[in-house]
């Protein structure tokens, strides 16, 4: 199955990423306590070791304790690793 902008590499629920703007963590990865399903199906520890390694984008601090990405830099992932499949 292909990673897009708008579908989950584990479900096949189209999820919205918003042309511009931001995303929080439990955005990305999901919440299953408030029933946010993931873009990126990874745990927290993986998410934040991959944005320290460089795998994945660098965050925006927008204030003291909010920290998102952009929702331009979540796409662009999504779509090279599409790609990184599709090559293979």
């Amino acid at each position: 199955m292909q990673i897009s902008a708008t579908h989950s590499a584990h479900t096949d629920s189209a999820i919205r990423i918003p042309e511009e703007g931001f995303l929080r963590l439990p955005q990305i990865i999901g919440d299953r306590k408030r029933g946010i399903p993931p873009i990126f199906p990874v745990s927290r520890s993986t998410w934040w070791q991959g944005v320290k390694d460089g795998r994945f984008p660098q965050p925006v601090k927008l204030g003291p304790r909010v920290t998102a990405w952009r929702a331009a830099d979540i796409r662009e992932l999504l779509e090279s690793l599409s790609r990184e499949l599709a090559d293979r």
